[in-house]
């Protein structure tokens, strides 16, 4: 294959990663925008939707779409409600001071793990795909279902969006993320946002594990990559800001993607760490953050 047609594979194979980890980094930015702390547990609410995708799907016999559709429905809605209990046990209790819910996302980082290696094993888990597609790209051949991992996170971002900028609750988490103590006075329920907010984060994570499961099978040590390149781009977009969090993960997964396919993708976590660096020299608050005054 000529140098051309192998870039092109190469980047829409970054394009694939960088659709996932878009949904990945949203979440955690909207988590630390509007509540502002650090949940160093979002790597494993994507693990367990994986796991829960996989495990959703068992149940379903003869077409995997079925499956893959039940999956899509339900493991999100679970790995929510898991985040939101966790909010209301653990760190609302904390009053969401930001160096005690480290260390507490830290342990529920570990509880979910455990918890998921003894449930379902240690044991890497495949999901099948729901449509087995080839699209003829005249040089080679490509999944048509990468195609509509694509598509359905541009959908997703989408609609975050909508629902930030046009809606009535998004007005409430904009007006929580400005001045909470003065969102509280004017009657705004910040523990519920709170709440809730966190388990969007999980179930928007969910999402994009569900997505990429097919792709990439299910292992409850698979949270760790994922949360480490959702901060970099975070860091890089900027904290809190939505389209500078879309924008780095397009910038971090294209690049990813790309230097993988051509080197390692051990360079390519090399060359995304050496760019936070780059960044924060540059904008210590992102490409898309704002200074507080």
């Amino acid at each position: 294959m000529d140098l051309g047609p192998y870039l092109l594979f190469a980047s829409l194979e970054g394009l694939v990663h960088a659709a996932v980890l878009s949904l990945i980094a949203l979440g955690l930015s909207l988590v630390f925008g509007v509540m502002r702390i650090v949940n160093v547990a979002h790597g494993e609410f994507f693990m367990l939707g994986a796991i829960l995708a996989w495990w959703v799907s068992s149940f379903v016999l003869g077409n995997p779409a079925l499956g893959f559709l039940l999956a899509l429905l339900v493991a999100p809605i679970i790995a929510g409600i898991i985040a939101m209990f966790s909010d209301w046990l653990i760190l609302k209790h904390l009053k969401y001071d930001p160096e005690a819910t480290i260390i507490a996302t830290i342990g529920i980082l570990y509880i979910i793990q455990q918890a998921a290696l003894m449930t379902f094993g240690p044991d890497a888990r495949p999901v099948e795909q729901p449509f087995n597609v080839r699209l003829d790209l005249y040089w080679f051949g490509f999944s048509a279902y990468k195609f509509f991992v694509i598509f359905a996170s541009i959908i997703l971002l989408l609609s975050v969006w909508l629902v930030m900028a046009k809606t009535k609750f998004g007005l409430l988490l904009r007006a929580t993320q400005l001045d909470s103590e003065t969102a509280q006075a004017f009657g705004i329920p910040i523990s519920t946002v709170y709440s809730l907010v966190f388990g969007a984060g999980a179930a928007i994570a969910a999402v994009g594990a569900v997505l990429i499961v097919p792709i990439q099978q299910a292992h409850y040590l698979m949270g760790g990559e994922p949360l480490l390149l959702a901060f970099i781009v975070v860091i890089i977009g900027g904290l809190g800001s939505l389209r500078g969090t879309v924008a780095a993960a397009v910038l971090i997964g294209m690049s990813d993607g790309i230097i993988s396919v051509f080197f390692s993708p051990t360079l390519a976590k090399i060359l995304a760490t050496l760019l936070v660096v780059f960044v924060l020299l540059i904008r210590p608050n992102g490409l898309f953050g704002t200074a507080k005054v």
